[in-house]
């Protein structure tokens, strides 16, 4: 065989393949289904939660978790969408790494009434690790809003560091709100200083 017949296309995107399903001692972040439409509408009706991400409206209901999960569940996306779901599998949140204007970026949300346990830096470091072994080279771009600190230390014990501070739009809010953009390079990933 050719060494010329194993090289990619140029211009070709490298995926890190389907969703897995990723276990840490709490938590199992799966792939998502049409049944936890009920399950994110209810979370993300809660503005606590919505106001600090960009792409989700407020009110949000049952047809918006649809919309949203009719592609992520089809399997054409070369995204991650990973349900965070606790022991009886209630789907209780949401890691994303998606694919957007070539680049990577991290998105993650947890329901209020789970928050301050730890649960979402044990399931975005557990995605990521997954994700760092499929994808080696690749950085994952994230931010946050620059009124959530407490995304930013997470990301910042992950070994995120900021790249810049940019106003972008937030649905749920209405308004432009500043955003601190963060990336994380290839192998700067720090796993037990997340947990």
């Amino acid at each position: 065989m050719s060494a010329a017949l194993l090289q990619r296309p140029k211009g070709e995107q490298v995926t890190p393949g389907p969703v897995p399903v990723v276990t840490t001692p709490r938590l199992t972040l799966r792939p998502h289904r049409l049944a936890d439409a009920n399950a994110i509408a209810e979370s993300l009706s809660d503005f606590a939660i919505t106001r600090m991400l960009a792409r989700v409206p407020a009110p949000y209901d049952r047809q918006d978790a649809l919309d949203w999960l009719v592609p992520v569940t089809s399997g054409s996306l070369p995204d991650w969408h990973l349900a965070v779901t606790d022991g009886d599998d209630t789907h209780i949140g949401v890691v994303s790494v998606e694919l957007r204007h070539g680049r990577w970026h991290l998105g993650y949300w947890l329901n209020r009434y789970f928050w301050r346990r730890g649960y979402m830096s044990e399931a975005v470091a557990a995605v990521l690790e997954r994700f760092s072994r499929r994808m080696p080279e690749s950085a994952v771009h994230s931010g946050v809003f620059a009124d959530n600190p407490a995304s930013l230390r997470l990301q910042e014990k992950l070994g995120f560091r900021m790249t810049g501070c940019a106003e972008i739009y937030s649905f749920a809010r209405n308004t432009m709100v500043s955003h601190v953009e963060t990336v994380l390079q290839p192998g700067a990933l720090q796993i037990t200083k997340a947990a």
